[in-house]
């Protein structure tokens, strides 16, 4: 008996779409007479749900007409999902070429992915998602990521010089995490990794938050509850549990919110992320996962970790799943818009794949020319986010010289305020660890406080007798 080869094998099982094509695939109608669906699974019951819950629940919470967007921190404009009677219509093969992702290995087909702007610039449809913005919000989306790139070189040199421990980039991720972030409303909740830095600027946490907590002086810094964006998490994975959870209350409270669980191709091999697949499809959790997908979990590319396109995955929990151009601002914009907007009209969790390229190390203390090519970065750089968006603004007309001029500007203002708010950071009161550690405090916490403080005090006294 010969053993398949895992490349043959992946060949093999990589297929199928995202967008409503896998939302139809879980929620199609009954394969009672013997018809099988397009993807090569068996078709729903009629009127099941995507996530499984039973019949008679979801006429309850996802019969309900969408509801209408209401403004976030800045207008994301209006997003539509077009009919899926229309997609056959416009599915053409032309339409289809443009909107086909690099292969996630040699020699796997190239999954479709949803996109909006093409890497040259050109504004392109998709049958599914789109979004309709002013000339103004989409400034706003190029002036996000300028800025939001900005902060991160300069976080990434004030590292090289010593005055953060770490840093973990987002070079080439500003488009996915903007675009997802701006699609967000005020009472959305998100739980971020460790890198979701462009999504904090979209909740308006202060940068130099972030910036305390990588030079050690804070753990975290700011307050969760205040901007709806939860502390950075560094066990990977876990914080996707969390927003599962969090999302269970939402729903059981009776709020039209949405949480949103970021993580990325690494974490998707963790057990937590799995866990939370099955809780949030069984309880049709008002979550969208959105997995930033930047091809290589420190140094294990993507076609080790899974053997399917990871949104492809949602389909064996039950809930769909779709690929997204992840440096497409506008399309991660109407995606994200479009999820969010389905959980909180109780249609319960969806996945998003962000298909994207981290163009930086994984964290300051990894050096990626070991494990990956030169011509590999080069040809992303040729994708790159933020001069795909600019291109296309040029070309439509939709901004002048005296606007980049004028963003420019606020990105060198923004340098100059990230360096010196990080070397004016005054250093944590040492006693401040044993603060919050209890709610009402706690008798052995006094103890250690009490301990601690007659240790520095020896310091003190040894000081002193030197001086005599």
């Amino acid at each position: 008996m010969t053993v398949e080869s895992t490349a043959a094998r992946s060949d093999a099982r990589r297929s199928g779409t995202g967008g409503k094509r896998a939302t139809q695939a879980a929620t199609g109608k009954a394969a009672g007479n013997g018809k099988a669906a397009s993807n090569g699974t068996a078709e729903a019951p009629e009127g099941a749900t995507a996530s499984g819950t039973p019949r008679k629940a979801a006429a309850k919470t996802s019969r309900k007409p969408a509801a209408k967007s209401t403004g976030s921190t800045k207008s994301t404009g209006k997003t539509t999902r077009k009919a899926p009677a229309k997609s056959a219509a416009k599915g053409s093969a032309k339409a289809k070429a443009r909107t086909r992702a690099p292969g996630d290995g040699p020699g796997r087909p190239e999954p479709e992915l949803v996109q909006l702007l093409t890497p040259e610039g050109e504004r392109v449809t998709h049958p599914d998602y789109d979004v309709d913005l002013s000339a103004e919000e989409i400034q706003g989306l190029y002036r996000d990521m300028v800025l939001t790139r900005r902060f991160d070189a300069e976080a990434t040199a004030l590292q090289r010089q010593g005055e953060l421990g770490l840093w973990a980039s987002l070079l080439g991720q500003e488009a996915a995490q903007i675009g997802s972030g701006r699609a967000l409303r005020p009472d959305d909740y998100v739980f971020p990794t460790y890198r979701e830095h462009g999504v904090a600027w979209c909740r308006d946490v202060d940068p130099t938050m972030l910036l305390g907590m990588f030079r050690g002086v804070n753990n975290g810094g700011w307050d969760p509850n205040t901007n709806n964006f939860h502390l950075y998490t560094i066990v990977i994975g876990s914080q996707v549990l969390h927003a599962t959870g969090y999302a269970m209350g939402v729903a059981k409270d009776g709020a039209d919110s949405a949480v949103i669980a970021y993580f990325g191709d690494g974490a998707s091999s963790q057990g937590d992320v799995a866990e939370a697949f099955t809780f949030s499809a069984v309880y049709n959790a008002p979550v969208v996962f959105f997995c930033q997908n930047n091809q290589w979990a420190i140094s294990e590319p993507t076609e080790r970790q899974s053997r399917v396109p990871i949104y492809q995955r949602a389909q064996g929990f039950g809930f769909p799943g779709v690929r997204v151009d992840g440096n497409d601002v506008l399309a991660c914009l109407a995606v994200t818009k479009a999820a969010v907007e389905r959980a909180r009209t109780g249609e319960g969790p969806m996945l998003i794949e962000a298909f994207t390229y981290r163009m930086g190390a994984h964290t300051t203390s990894d050096d990626p020319t070991r494990y990956r090519s030169d011509e590999e970065r080069t040809a992303w750089e040729a994708k790159d986010p933020i001069q795909r968006l600019r291109v296309h603004l040029e070309r439509a007309g939709l901004a002048d010289d005296a606007f980049f001029a004028g963003v420019e500007e606020e990105s060198e203002a923004m340098g100059r305020h990230v360096r010196e708010a990080i070397r004016t950071m005054p250093d944590p009161d040492t006693m401040a660890i044993f603060e919050n550690a209890y709610a009402d405090g706690h008798a052995l916490v006094d103890e250690e406080r009490a301990q601690f403080a007659s240790y520095l005090a020896s310091f003190a006294d040894s000081d002193s007798q030197e001086g005599r």
